[in-house]
This record gives C-alpha cells, structure tokens and sequence, in this order.
C-alpha cells in the first residue's frame, strides 16, 4: 500500500525520540535507518503490525511517499514546489488503532469484492496525489483528499466528530479536509494554501475542536 505521509503519529515521535536519546546517552552512533528500526520496535508495542510510516516520518521528516512490503519498506522523500499550510484539529477523542484495524480487516474478510473496490479506488486518488503534489497544484489536492475522506467513511473508521470538523474547515474554506490517522477520533487536517486561508480554518476549528495547530511545511 501506497500513502503520503506530511506527519507523525504521536506514538511514533515519542518512540522515535527515545531512540535518538538512548543513543545519545549510550553513546551508540547509530544511523537513521537504525533509529527507524528501533522506533518500529516501539511501534509494535503500540499497534501490534504497524505499518511502519508513522516511524519513517517521525525518522526523516519531509514530505515521504512510503510503500509498505514484506521485507523492508520503500520510501522516499518528496520535493515540493510550494510551501503546503495545513490546519489540524483534535477530536480530543483517543481510539485503538489495534481495534480499528482489526475490525477493517474483519469487513475486507467478510466482503473481499467490497473491499477490494475501495482499495482500487484508493490507489487511483493515490496515484493522481503523487503528480498534484508534485505539479503544486493545491485545489485538485484538496478535492483527492475530500475523496479520501468519503472512503474512509465507506470503511467506517472516521465518526461523527471527525466528519464535523471536516464540514467546518471546508465551510470556512479549505480546500480540502480529511481525518487523518487511525479514526474514530483522533485528528482531522485541512489543507490551505494561503495564510489568511490557514488562519480563517483554524479559527473556525477552534470554535469545535478542543485543540488547533497551524503548520507549513516545505
């Protein structure tokens, strides 16, 4: 599978920073690939099969396009022809990403045709991501990640909270919103290109959303 990944669960940034300081203080020069390996160590204690995105971006930062495989995973990082601005807002509601996965894998055993129709779907607005952000071409973004969004509605792991707060930064103008993460809770992000943009959406979030943060990466 295929994703973008522009940040890190918080999970991962604590495991992954824990690596960094053990290193440090055990004085073990170890490289970027061996904290990552360590940090997907600290995953596993979390979710129990993490992918493993969460830790490559919490390792190396930036924009990744990460492909997970049986044996190690491929990932590369992403330039950008363009600042990205984004907002995200808590739900303030905190979900098992062990049991939301496993009840997304009981529906893909349950109705594999049904399944399989979503990942297809999903690989095409993955595909088309690559080049919009490749090509800084921000509106189509926003609409692949509304498209998005209503998938991951299909697979019953956003909620009422998270499909609030994406109404909302839409309405207030972004160009496009999604939860993001392990759902049912958890973080939304919007995408807006401009500053005043950003500080329109977040201020609307905040009317909802128990915490707001504004970022812009490059």
């Amino acid at each position: 599978m295929f994703s973008y990944k522009p940040l890190n669960s918080a999970s991962a940034a604590q495991v992954v920073s824990l690596a960094r300081a053990v290193n440090i203080a055990d004085s073990k020069s170890l490289s970027e690939d061996e904290i990552n390996a360590a940090g997907y160590e600290g995953e596993k204690g979390y979710h129990g099969t993490p992918s493993g995105i969460d830790n490559t971006a919490a390792t190396f930062g930036g924009l990744l396009r990460f492909q997970r495989t049986d044996d190690a995973p491929i990932f590369e990082k992403k330039p950008l022809s363009s600042p990205i601005r984004i907002v995200y807002a808590s739900t303030g509601i905190t979900a098992s990403t062990t049991e939301v996965v496993g009840d997304v894998r009981a529906k893909k055993e349950a109705d594999e045709v049904w399944f399989a129709d979503i990942m297809s779907k999903y690989m095409t607005i993955v595909t088309e991501g690559e080049k919009v952000v490749e090509s800084g071409d921000m509106n189509r973004l926003g609409q692949l990640m509304n498209e998005n969004h209503a998938l991951l509605q299909q697979l019953t792991v956003s909620c009422k909270e998270l499909d609030d707060l994406v109404d909302a930064a839409r309405k207030a103008g972004a160009v496009g919103s999604k939860m993001s993460g392990t759902g049912r809770g958890g973080l939304m992000i919007a995408l807006t290109p401009t500053e005043e943009l950003q500080n329109s959406v977040a201020a609307a979030l905040e009317k909802l959303a128990p915490q707001v943060w504004k970022t812009t990466f490059a």
